[in-house]
């Protein structure tokens, strides 16, 4: 849109209006955040972004323990709308680490000269819809307050860490640490005796990092999940040149991928072919990168039982086979779900660390904590104690960081209450009796490589604000009709999901929180599809409004 295509009331041309009323304000400087400001200012919008922590980066600002990495390929994590910056940039990595990234998305915001627009250290504690207006007033813990016309909460599915309520945590003399709450600061595990409860991506990629930096590391397990291996490696000159190369193909590509990766899905059916090809193609999957163990995997692996299960018993050969111990290798394998059930994790000498003098494992449900003491864990079997507890327990997935906004619709209308049985969204990315508020990379949003799919998200809410303005219209707000249709469909549509619902893509893990679908099981294509049918339709499962009235366009 040109700057011209704006309302008088709106055509700023970058800069608030003399009432201090911004166009656009954006929460969150993750990937999906910078996205969403980059595409703003492009626009020629007046809009500001609010940050809670003191950089940028989102997940990869906050998750920096030893070893935190990616686990999609880096050049299919960045972005895709320059060709300037996906040829300037160079990432080392097949699967690059935390101070890398953190980097490129500092490289990003300077690039662009976005950072003039970002307030850091500005945690926003309440975002109040006025009728009578049509705008937004945000106002963070800091003092700070802004008025926007559209207000788009980037804060992401893997924002709000969440560490179990254990009698006497409070009491502990050492050291705590949420992997998602990392001190900038190193830590010094020389000679510390440490422990780590939780054995999830984080989990496993902290064991091995600091396995040899400990006098003791004890791990606490609740479920074992099906961890392979990353197979990282440094990306060659070859590749490199490649990649710069082929960037039309690789982003189009990437735009259109069902999972937001490269990957070539295999049209082979496992059932099709012998036991012992089948058995090659294990070894093959196994020393394959990361996700490729999913997305390339036998087409029938996830559904076909007989498949799956031979692809675990594969698994649990190699587990067998790494860790010495025979007790211990029997705890690290899954008893209660196939390969995709869960979320799968990636690691490198994740297992191999077991056989270090220094490591040991702790299985939960069969060893459970009882109470934190002063000087350690307290478990049915006795007091362990320690210097250091790492908690790598996760996240309140999907709803947790929009539920803590203060966010208040028409009519003080609470987020957090309308979400109460689970949230209701249309396309994952706005809320009936929300109007010109947005939350791409939220929950329902679409399974696969998340920037990609957020990336679908951000450039719907930004076509969507400016076909308000375009229109001449001060509010637009998603049918109540449409949040409902939507809705429905993820919750009726468990049947195309892998993914137990004990997990914590249903909230499973979060006491009180009601079980319900935080993913889209329909898929990227279907979001893309609908989204499409909008555009067409002239946002018609939206109202238009002037300020102060609700009545539709």
């Amino acid at each position: 849109m040109s700057k011209t295509t704006k309302t008088a009331a709106a055509a700023s041309r970058g800069q608030a209006d003399p009432a201090g009323l911004l166009d656009v304000v954006v929460i969150g400087a993750g990937v999906t955040g910078i996205y969403q400001l980059y595409r703003a200012r492009e626009a020629g919008l007046s809009a500001k972004l609010l940050e809670a922590g003191s950089g940028v980066g989102g997940v990869w600002y906050w998750n920096r323990y030893p070893e935190a990495r990616f686990d999609s390929e880096s050049y299919t994590y960045g972005y895709l709308f320059s060709k300037e910056l996906w040829e300037e940039w160079e990432w080392s990595e097949q699967y690059a680490g935390q101070p890398e990234i953190e980097r490129y998305f500092n490289h990003v915001v300077d690039r662009f000269d976005l950072r003039r627009d970002i307030a850091v250290n500005t945690k926003v504690t309440s975002a109040v819809f006025d009728e009578p207006s049509g705008t937004w007033t945000v106002t963070a813990e800091n003092g700070t307050t802004v008025r926007t016309r559209f207000l788009v909460a980037a804060t992401g599915n893997l924002s709000v860490p969440f560490i179990p309520g254990i009698a006497g945590r409070e009491d502990f003399k050492g050291e705590q640490h949420h992997t998602s709450r990392w001190p900038k600061k190193p830590i010094d595990f020389t000679g510390k005796r440490v422990a780590l409860v939780g054995t999830g991506s984080s989990g496993v990629q902290i064991v091995p990092a600091i396995a040899d930096e400990v006098a003791s590391l004890t791990v606490f397990q609740m479920k074992a999940d099906w961890v392979t291996p990353l197979n990282n490696r440094p990306i060659t000159a070859e590749e490199q040149a490649g990649l710069k190369a082929d960037y039309e193909r690789i982003r189009d590509t990437l735009n259109t991928s069902p999972s937001g990766f490269l990957h070539a899905m295999n049209p082979v059916m496992g059932a099709d072919v012998s036991p012992e090809e089948r058995q090659e193609f294990y070894e093959k999957v196994w020393n394959s990168p990361g996700f490729t163990k999913l997305t390339e995997h036998y087409r029938d692996m996830t559904f076909n039982p007989t498949v799956n299960a031979e692809w675990c018993d594969f698994m649990a050969g190699k587990i067998r086979g790494i860790v010495k111990d025979p007790a211990t290798a029997e705890k690290l394998i899954p008893t209660d779900g196939g390969y995709g059930a869960r979320r799968p994790p990636f690691g490198t000498g994740y297992f191999e660390a077991y056989n270090k003098p220094t490591v040991s494992l702790v299985s939960l449900p069969e060893e459970p904590i009882v109470r934190f003491t002063e000087t350690g864990i307290e478990t049915s079997t006795g007091l362990r104690e320690f210097d250091i507890v790492i908690w790598g327990t996760g996240y309140d997935f999907g709803t947790g960081a929009l539920n803590r906004l203060g966010v208040r619709g028409r009519q003080g209308l609470a987020l957090e209450e309308h979400w109460a049985n689970g949230p209701r969204t249309y396309l994952g990315i706005a809320a009936a009796g929300f109007p010109n508020f947005f939350f791409p990379g939220g929950p329902h949003g679409a399974l696969g490589n998340n920037p990609r799919y957020a990336g679908d998200q951000v450039e719907f809410a930004h076509e969507a604000l400016l076909h308000a303005y375009k229109q001449g219209y001060d509010v637009i707000e998603v049918k109540a009709a449409a949040e409902q249709e939507w809705t429905d469909l993820m919750n009726n549509s468990d049947n195309m999901s892998i993914f137990q619902k004990a997990s914590y893509f249903y909230g499973a893990n979060i006491p009180g929180k009601a079980v319900s679908q935080l993913l889209n099981p329909t898929g990227r294509w279907k979001l893309q599809e609908l989204i499409q049918e909008v555009r067409e339709n002239d946002f018609n499962t939206f109202d238009l409004s002037k300020a102060g009235s609700a009545a539709d366009a």
